[in-house]
């Protein structure tokens, strides 16, 4: 995966010249994404729109052309680490260690 150089200027990109690479109903998911993909150098947009098939708005991560594969990689990497620390998780409330038994008498 070829690297690109960071950028100086943040606002040197129209909207115009990005491309969608997810649709979010969560502004702050979408916030999150857009700090993960440019702590990987990726430049990154939020831009909330009105979505007319769920009568409400929905939020857009937009990157230049040239990153969107990358950023799929980045957003797919950090989903997966999400699901993989949920199931974690559920898997930690699920065991039942046997309370009753291991309580002291002392």
């Amino acid at each position: 995966m070829n690297k690109h150089s960071r950028k100086s200027g943040k606002g040197n990109t129209n909207v115009k010249d990005l491309v969608v690479v997810a649709f979010l109903d969560d502004m702050d998911q979408a916030r999150e994404y857009e700090t993960l993909l440019r702590l990987n150098d990726i430049p990154a947009v939020v831009k909330e729109q009105l979505d007319p098939s769920l009568d409400g708005k929905t939020v857009a991560i937009m990157v230049p052309e040239d990153y969107l594969d990358e950023a799929h990689v980045v957003i797919e990497s950090q989903d997966a680490y999400d699901d993989l620390c949920d199931f974690t998780m559920d898997e930690e409330e699920d065991l039942d260690f046997g309370g009753d038994e291991m309580d002291d008498e002392y």
